[in-house]
């Protein structure tokens, strides 16, 4: 900005000290002037100046009173504030300083003195201004390289979990309903946003672990062995070593998820037995997201049983198999949970990889 489009607002109760000001000044700036403190702050609003000469010594509101309630307006808080006084004591200064000012001129005052200090100040104002844009832009720029960054991270999440439909023929479909169900729940109990958003995109990696499964186990059509259930049991275990080490958010919170959604309520669960609120929220949440969905989906072993059935099941599991709190919760929003299912009932992942990234 060049120096004859700055704009200085002076402020003072003496005709005279408005006069000898603008003298000095209106060959170099564009100028205002107000006779009181009230009008100051109408102009400073209005006029938005580059910096402000402030007489102290006013009638009504002075000068230190006039800058604190320019530094309390949004509007005007950054302009620069030079105090004009006859006061001379480090006190008076110590005092203009805490309440914004950033200099001080002594009357009477050198033309010189006045150039310098004014020329000085915009200079400082304005560079504080620009570089106040850069680091906006920077910010930006940023924020738009982490949102890269997470979507990123996201689709690398979500092709991993891709992996297991070819061991499951219904996993595709599963993982989305589970998903939306759990977020569901997540928000119905108290969880934010960003919170709602991580079990969304942590929860297809719950059963990330049957990768590591033989197939002759995990599409056995009919009820598994006590051997062969030990095995199942071990996808926890093979989900949280897939998992564990990451720095990344999604899959600290997933390899949380993918040891604990088999835990139970009352402590009978899989694989360390942990009972009540031992037991991450997380994973209380997609246990009973996880367990809805099989009960009304077809697996393998059985058919998919009635919405109504499976509603019984899940009440009967309450202080067993799950914390009554999120049973509540699932009750509460069981309508949007059948919206949920109806709405996810395809095998189309691409759908589910959309919705995850909106």
């Amino acid at each position: 900005m060049e120096n004859d489009l700055w704009k200085v607002l002076i402020v003072d109760d003496d005709p005279n000290n408005l006069e000898l000001l603008g003298n000095i000044l209106k060959s170099h700036y564009q100028l205002s002037f107000a006779t009181d403190g009230h009008n100051a702050l109408v102009v400073a609003n209005k006029v938005k100046p580059d910096i402000i000469l402030l007489d102290i010594m006013m009638p009504g509101i002075d000068g230190y009173e006039t800058c604190r309630r320019l530094k309390g307006n949004t509007k005007t808080s950054k302009i620069p504030v030079i105090f004009i006084t006859a006061k001379k004591e480090i006190k008076d200064e110590e005092y203009g300083f805490e309440v914004g000012g950033v200099d001080f001129l002594t009357k009477p005052v050198s033309e010189s003195i006045v150039i310098a200090r004014v020329r000085t100040h915009i200079e400082i104002h304005n560079q504080k201004k620009v570089l106040e844009k850069m680091v906006q832009k920077r910010t930006r720029q940023l924020s738009q390289t982490f949102e890269k960054l997470e979507n990123y991270s996201l689709d690398t999440i979500h092709r991993l979990t891709r992996a297991s439909e070819y061991k499951d023929e219904d996993t595709g479909a599963h993982i989305k309903r589970m998903s939306q169900y759990a977020a569901t729940i997540a928000r119905h109990i108290g969880f934010n946003d960003y919170e709602i958003k991580a079990i969304l995109h942590a929860a297809p990696m719950h059963d990330i672990g049957k990768i590591g499964i033989p197939d002759r186990i995990l599409l056995k059509p009919g009820k598994l062995d006590a051997d062969e259930w030990e095995i199942m049991k071990q996808h926890t275990t093979f989900g949280k070593k897939i998992l564990e080490g990451s720095d990344a958010e999604y899959l600290k919170l997933g390899e949380i998820i993918t040891q604990t959604h088999h835990e139970k309520w009352d402590g009978s669960g899989y694989p360390k037995g942990m009972k009540n609120k031992e037991i991450p929220i997380e994973g209380r949440i997609i246990a009973i997201a996880d367990v809805f969905d099989a009960l009304t989906s077809k697996r393998p072993y059985k058919g998919p049983f009635s919405v109504e059935k499976s509603f019984t099941i899940i009440e009967e599991g309450r202080n067993k198999h799950f914390d009554p709190a999120v049973v509540d919760a699932f009750f509460a929003v069981q309508e949007e949970l059948l919206i949920i299912k109806e709405k996810y009932k395809d095998n189309d992942m691409s759908l589910f990889l959309k919705l995850c990234h909106t």
